[in-house]
């Protein structure tokens, strides 16, 4: 009886029980070199948005057009635009824009394809099949044109081009959700919560929804670069930030007639672009490798 009692109480204390699956989650990461990659790679990023206006003495406005296309010096780290203003300025500041354009819009997808995935994946019957017709529609068109046209109705500014951007993720997250939640009521714990009285409302909140949040974070970590690719592109096409907010896809558009006289007006709001996309893609790889059973060896 005293080595049960002993046995019982060292596996209440063992680390591996108390951290938790996420703090076993987080310290994976540490050890996965791809996701440690896109993790860096995310947090330089923040930095510079975050520290911004300390890291020059420039306004991204401020216009000197004695000092158009300049090339990279020592005055002018990434060069000058056609308009005179500092490109390093204008890309450390669009920084902030397409990290919040990010991850707003994948905060708004997840909210509402979570909540319309659960409700049709937990009731079913009419609801399903509205919700699930609700996700084929927005399927069925290209997501860039979708976003396009949510934009010419809504009229071209930077907020519209965040709203067109998560209307058009929407569906991403609720049909994974809805796929989960079909799976997760059958479970013997949701059917022994229901014949104690438990209420749908608490079971969805308490069970259903926590048991949900593994695929959520993966494709939404995937989401965020996906988002900042959608606002660049609608900004290239001129439906997204306008001027003079220095959005790295506005950016590309105003400086692509010089790309052969000054190419670092591109080249520096292009790499940008591409290496946040990277961080975010590498981080959700890991993510996935991480927390998916299944990908794990």
């Amino acid at each position: 009886m005293g080595q049960v009692s002993l046995g019982s109480g060292r596996a209440g204390n063992d680390p591996q029980e108390v951290s938790g699956p996420w703090r076993e989650a987080f310290r994976d990461i540490r050890r996965h070199k791809l996701a440690m990659a896109g993790l860096i790679i995310l947090l330089f990023f923040i930095l510079i948005a975050v520290f911004a206006p300390l890291l020059t003495t420039y306004d991204y406005k401020e216009q000197v057009l004695a000092d158009r296309l300049k090339a990279p010096s020592a005055e002018h780290w990434f060069g000058t635009d056609d308009l005179g203003r500092d490109i390093f300025t204008r890309v450390i500041y669009g920084t902030r824009i397409s990290l919040w354009v990010g991850f707003s819009s994948v905060i708004g997808s997840i909210v509402v394809g979570t909540a319309l995935g659960i409700l049709a994946g937990y009731y079913g019957k009419w609801l399903d099949m509205i919700i699930s017709r609700f996700f084929d529609i927005l399927l069925a068109f290209p997501g860039i044109l979708l976003a396009i046209a949510i934009v010419a109705i809504l009229g071209p500014s930077l907020f519209n081009a965040l709203v067109a951007i998560a209307i058009v993720n929407i569906p991403t997250y609720g049909r994974i959700v809805r796929s989960r939640v079909l799976s997760l009521k059958q479970e013997e714990y949701i059917t022994a919560a229901k014949s104690i009285g438990m209420k749908n409302g608490r079971i969805l909140i308490s069970h259903v929804l926590p048991n949900c949040m593994t695929p959520i974070i993966v494709q939404g970590t995937l989401g965020i670069g996906t988002g900042i690719l959608e606002a660049a592109a609608l900004g290239f096409l001129g439906m997204g930030a306008q001027p003079p907010s220095p959005e790295w896809g506005k950016m590309l558009s105003d400086s692509r007639q010089y790309i052969q006289t000054a190419p670092w007006t591109l080249i520096f709001p292009g790499v940008s672009i591409m290496l946040t996309v990277l961080g975010f893609n590498l981080l959700g790889d890991g993510m996935r490798d991480i927390l998916d059973p299944k990908m794990k060896k």
